[in-house]
């Protein structure tokens, strides 16, 4: 079983590498089940529309997480309720429209539970994401109700993120940290056989300051006030995320391969 995550899409250039390489990548790796994360793709680089959405699952995603971002297009409450596989942060206040797991039927038939989940350190009030986290786990389980368990955790701090980890290792397939927009280089199968990185970094234009145009964001940091709001650079995009090898009969990880893939990041590695 071959399961992808890949980090926070970010405006025009991240959903371009998205719609001209996701194919593609598909095929060559042979991936069963994708997941992503949707929550900069609108235009502004904050947001997901129904048509970034729509765009995705077109491309090849099976699955669209987010995170602090998520209501930033008002149209996303709208339309989140009825599309199950367009998730928000399960530790969202509660009330919030929107599911924040599921239960998805991979390619290969099998069944991949996926849960978003989003930090409290530095983040939107949201509920203690570690209590939440523990309900998950007591409510779906690996091999009993899922074949394979995948857990994006937006977050700001990298403690967070560990702590996650160790608390879903070997009940979980793999554990990765999205929103820094900045690849971490610790990708590894945990003691008990859980998938773990901090943070599988962005897809979009890495010639800037976690995806916005690097100038502007130069201006800001002197105050200066020519600065405009944040905008996305526009440069070509590199596709970034980890791929897993799962093992059918446990449910957990035999292989991690971190995914780079385009002109302004692979080259440098």
């Amino acid at each position: 079983m071959n399961i992808l995550l890949l980090g926070d899409i970010m405006g025009p250039s991240g959903r371009k590498v998205i719609t001209e390489k996701l194919p593609k990548l598909i095929k060559k790796k042979k991936l069963d089940f994708v997941i992503l994360n949707g929550e900069n793709a609108a235009d502004p680089g904050v947001g997901i529309t129904k048509e970034n959405f729509e765009e995705f699952l077109k491309a090849g995603a099976d699955v669209i997480t987010t995170g602090n971002h998520v209501w930033d297009q008002m149209e996303t409450m709208e339309f989140i309720s009825s599309e199950k596989r367009l998730l928000r942060p399960q530790n969202l206040v509660k009330g919030s429209p929107g599911n924040g797991y599921g239960i998805f039927q991979a390619k290969n038939k099998k069944k991949v539970a996926v849960i978003n989940l989003m930090g409290n350190i530095f983040m939107k009030k949201c509920e203690d994401v570690f209590q939440e986290a523990k309900k998950f786990i007591q409510t779906v389980q690996l091999k009993r109700d899922a074949d394979f368990i995948v857990v994006d955790i937006h977050a700001e701090i990298t403690s967070e993120k560990m702590a996650m980890g160790y608390l879903f290792d070997g009940k979980a397939t793999m554990v990765v940290g999205t929103h820094t927009h900045v690849p971490t280089s610790d990708h590894r199968i945990m003691e008990k056989g859980t998938a773990y990185q901090t943070d599988v970094g962005m897809c979009g234009d890495y010639n800037s300051v976690i995806g916005m145009n690097r100038d502007n964001s130069l201006k800001k940091f002197f105050k200066d006030p020519t600065s405009k709001r944040h905008y996305p650079a526009l440069g070509e995009a590199t596709i970034s995320g980890l791929m897993v090898r799962a093992d059918n009969k446990t449910g957990l990880a035999k292989k991690v391969e971190p995914i780079i893939i385009g002109n302004n990041l692979e080259n440098r590695l």
